[in-house]
């Protein structure tokens, strides 16, 4: 659910709307794959493979999309918040990797942790970056949820109820908050022109 490139005067409406569109497909392509592959996990089952696949691969978008973002904007190697979700991202994906040998619950708490923390970056990114190209208010209220949302799967990683299909919902949301973004960037910039 983040979006991590520091602000900069390069970095255009047109490009941060066609990484915000890319972002929202993947994530409802992911929804639905998580929600047809691991509705019947509860959290002491171990994960299935394609479950495994699917929660490495999520955090592992997150840190490439990070890269093409950065790309695009022309963004400095010494961007630190955008280092830092890289290679938080890169982190998360192995920790997904090592929790998927053990139960959902601690799948859910590795996802968990990564959430909170990604937010906090896209949090931090969307206040500063908001002076510089404009309505960023979706993405500000999108990496407050996700600290939220980080928050609470911890929680529900102790549950014995608690099932993988709960973190499909967590990346519906940041599929609907990117596409906020991007008609947000859209409406600004005709009225910019305007």
């Amino acid at each position: 659910m983040t979006q991590t490139t520091a602000p900069s005067t390069t970095t255009s409406a047109s490009e941060l709307r066609s990484v915000y569109l890319i972002r929202t497909v993947f994530s409802l392509i992911w929804v639905a794959l998580v929600f047809t592959t691991s509705t019947s996990l509860v959290s002491t089952d171990k994960p299935t493979v394609i479950a495994a696949v699917l929660l490495t691969i999520y955090p592992l978008w997150d840190a490439i999309a990070t890269l093409i973002e950065r790309r695009m904007a022309g963004v400095a190697a010494t961007n630190r918040v955008g280092a830092v979700n890289v290679a938080l991202g890169l982190a998360a994906a192995v920790g997904m990797l090592v929790a998927a040998f053990s139960t959902v619950g601690k799948t859910l708490l590795v996802f968990g942790v990564w959430a909170l923390f990604s937010g906090a970056i896209q949090l931090v990114v969307a206040v500063r970056r908001r002076h510089v190209v404009g309505a960023q208010w979706p993405m500000i209220i999108s990496g407050g949820l996700s600290v939220l949302a980080g928050v609470t799967f911890a929680g529900m990683s102790t549950s014995a109820t608690s099932g993988l299909s709960t973190v499909a919902g967590y990346s519906a949301f940041g599929a609907f908050w990117f596409l906020v973004s991007a008609i947000a960037l859209t409406v600004r910039s005709r009225r910019s022109t305007h």
